[in-house]
């Protein structure tokens, strides 16, 4: 029997970004707090210390600080006529375990969503009519739109100290930045990222082709930095060590620098780590979330009561969480009811590498967002008449450490071994880069989360399924991307330019990124939507639902900055209107 704990005003489940922030600001406003972490402790002093943090090894190829596939994994399958099978090694995408989550070993790319990526399905009817949106296309408007949420960004980019330059300051275009950007009410915190050789030729090629080229925003802080809340910074050396990889300099913003110091100053803040939250428990109206249950590193049982549940885990996570514990009405596909599971996405990436006879490169120095990009084929940026697809990705290029063991560039035609294959790897290796457009994804009737029947976990619960494949947008979106970076190959003037479109079925075998969102989306109305704009949920109103999973589809940009937004929308709303009055915040 599970030993039961003296109730708290709130709790997380799960420490990274959007549980740091609900810890800060809750304990500032005098509220006790539980975070439950299941990964370990972990801080800049003395765990991300060189040399061993420099360790590419252990950490970007033994992935030392990502869920462990041995203790939970998810199955996966393209459609569902087919068998589900259980990921024994995490490839495709990179969960995090331990405090800090993804905001440890994260890159930094902090965007702001387009205004259009909030009202996709309502713009693109409006612009090009409903025959645009493919029938089993799903996506849908947020139930939020950007200029709500654009002071919620503007308070997480300076609680992170994002280092960037405004494109659109209160409506008024700014030189350097980008001109599609929603107006911002005021500048960056920090200035820019200096500008690699690559990526200066990269801003030179596209600008003559008539594109807009600015400084990529980072959360890899140039300068030494004091927060709102008093929190400290370093400035970056552009070591190459982002990626995958923690931070010994204090400079790549993560919650160990930028919240969870001031939630714990407070002294209202109590952090348990090493604790699996095995399911949430509901009161028998099942419209009130009473506790959690969970177990410890010794195997301890616990119940852990509180008045406000934040379930702050990583998008998997979330949406596995709500079906174990049987919140909310699981979707299913063939009948198009239920919103839990619902509109999983991901991202469209299609990559370029340029080689150059003539041209050398130090790609070993970089950071995780030291890039430079364009806007003008993302979101509804251009006009998507005859396309065949909606949406659309930045294209970038951002020198982020040219590390050994991974880093070696070789035109195609290369042998994947041998002789050859090491001549060419020295080669080219200071004598190419790449390129990428990171593409947004539509949601699909038949993309989706769910349970699966038949394997479970180490703690016999069952294991998360994923079924998703590109849909109808997605390769026609990729090869359009692909004929943008030959173009642009052919102004950097690169003796060779290598292309890499999507092409077939979506396979978890190469990684993309770990921009996961979907299956327990955000919208106006419980019909079509797990949580309100607020991100609390239908169905339990003391239960708000954090994360890239309340997005309905995905945009081509990384999701961080958006999901940061949102939680401190969040928090906003807790504070000043449910502690007064708990119960629904939306009709």
């Amino acid at each position: 029997m599970a030993t039961k704990l003296k109730s708290v005003d709130a709790l997380t489940i799960g420490v990274g970004w959007t549980g740091g922030i609900i810890a800060a600001e809750l304990t500032k406003a005098g509220l006790h707090v539980v975070g439950l972490e299941r990964g370990e402790y972990r801080n800049t002093s003395p765990d991300f210390q060189v040399p061993q943090v420099h360790d590419e090894l252990s950490y970007a190829v033994r992935l030392k600080l990502f869920q462990d596939a041995g203790v939970e994994t998810v199955t996966f399958r393209n459609d569902a006529s087919q068998t589900a099978l259980p990921l024994r090694y995490l490839i495709g995408f990179l969960p995090g375990t331990g405090l800090g989550g993804a905001g440890v070993h994260w890159n930094g790319t902090t965007w702001r969503f387009l205004p259009w990526d909030f009202e996709t399905r309502s713009k693109t009817i409006a612009r090009y009519g409903a025959s645009m949106l493919a029938p089993e296309c799903t996506s849908q408007d947020w139930g939020i739109t950007y200029a709500e949420l654009e002071p919620f960004y503007d308070r997480f980019e300076y609680q992170a100290g994002i280092a960037g330059k405004a494109g659109n300051l209160k409506g008024k275009i700014q030189p350097g930045g980008n001109p599609f950007e929603g107006p911002r009410s005021r500048e960056y915190p920090n200035p820019p990222m200096k500008t690699a050789y690559q990526s200066a030729l990269f801003r030179d090629a596209t600008a003559k082709l008539g594109y807009h080229p600015f400084v990529m925003p980072s959360a890899n802080v140039t300068t030494a930095y004091t927060n709102p809340d008093g929190a400290t910074f370093g400035a970056c050396v552009y070591c190459g060590y982002c990626e995958r990889f923690a931070c010994e300099m204090y400079a790549k913003s993560s919650p160990q620098l930028a919240v969870l110091p001031v939630a714990l100053k407070t002294g209202r803040y109590d952090l348990r780590e090493g604790v699996n939250v095995v399911r949430i428990n509901l009161d028998n109206t099942r419209r009130r979330a009473v506790s959690v249950t969970y177990v410890d590193g010794a195997g301890g049982e616990f119940e852990q009561p509180a008045d406000m549940i934040f379930l702050t885990s990583f998008i998997l996570n979330n949406v596995r969480m709500l079906l174990i514990s049987g919140i909310g009405t699981p979707y299913d596909p063939s009948t198009g009811r239920g919103n839990v599971g619902r509109n999983y996405a991901y991202q469209a990436n299609t990559g370029a590498t340029y080689f150059f006879e003539d041209k050398t490169f130090n790609p070993f120095m970089g950071s995780g967002a030291n890039g430079m990009v364009f806007d003008d084929f993302n979101g509804d940026n251009f006009d998507h008449a005859g396309a065949g697809f909606i949406g659309g990705a930045d294209i970038n290029v951002n020198p982020t450490g040219g590390r050994p063991i991974q880093y070696h560039p070789v035109p195609p035609g290369t042998p994947s071994w041998g002789v050859a294959w090491k001549q060419a790897v020295a080669k080219w290796y200071s004598h190419a880069f790449n390129a990428n457009a990171q593409g947004g994804v539509q949601s699909y009737r038949a993309n989706y989360l769910d349970l699966d029947p038949t394997y479970r976990d180490a703690f016999g619960l069952p294991l998360l399924r994923m079924t998703f494949d590109w849909g109808p947008y997605e390769l026609k979106q990729s090869a359009y991307m692909a004929d943008v970076l030959g173009k642009v190959g052919k102004a950097l003037g690169a003796s060779q330019t290598a292309v890499r479109p999507l092409k077939g079925h979506y396979t978890t075998q190469a990684y993309q990124s770990t921009h996961n969102t979907g299956g327990a989306i955000m919208g106006s109305s419980p019909a079509s939507s797990v949580v309100n704009k607020y991100l609390q949920s239908w169905d339990v109103p003391n239960l708000f639902v954090l994360g890239a999973s309340a997005f309905p589809q995905n945009a081509g940009y990384n999701p961080t900055g958006t999901v940061c937004a949102l939680a401190y929308h969040t928090a906003d709303a807790v504070l000043k209107r449910y502690v007064k009055k708990p119960g629904p915040l939306a009709g």
